[in-house]
């Protein structure tokens, strides 16, 4: 696996990903930005929300679970001294399906947070990692 970083003007650099797929980080305007794209730590936890996500979804499936509907919310808290550096950070899943088991929601969760998702043991070694869910039953 590799990417690809390259300047393209001010402190907006494009990130290329073997796949093709491009993200565009940008700074704000007091350091050279021009704030048009996200910020690297923005990324982290979005990459942290999707990885995660993947994981649930692809072991509540192999479940038998009936997912309709699958949202996430990250939020990062950054120590006041370091910004740089995440101290807490959070995921609430919402799932909306038919059925849904809430053992097997917790279990999915709980593995993909402590085992699978290579980001979220990455950066749980910094930060304190919470969750927590809402399952919504449809008909």
């Amino acid at each position: 696996m590799k990417s690809r970083v390259k300047l393209v003007e001010g402190m907006q650099f494009v990130a290329s990903a073997e796949s093709g797929h491009a993200v565009v980080m940008d700074g704000p305007a007091s350091v050279g930005g021009n704030n048009t794209g996200s910020k690297p730590s923005e990324l982290l936890l979005m990459a942290f929300g999707g990885c995660s996500g993947m994981d649930v979804i692809s072991i509540l499936r192999k479940k038998k679970q009936d997912i309709v509907n699958f949202e996430m919310n990250v939020t990062g808290e950054t120590a006041e001294k370091h910004p740089r550096f995440f101290t807490d950070i959070h995921i609430e899943y919402v799932l909306t399906g038919r059925n849904i088991s809430e053992e097997a929601v917790k279990r999915a969760i709980e593995l993909s947070i402590d085992r699978y998702c290579m980001v979220g043991t990455t950066i749980g070694k910094g930060a304190n990692i919470t969750h927590s869910y809402r399952i919504i039953q449809s008909d």
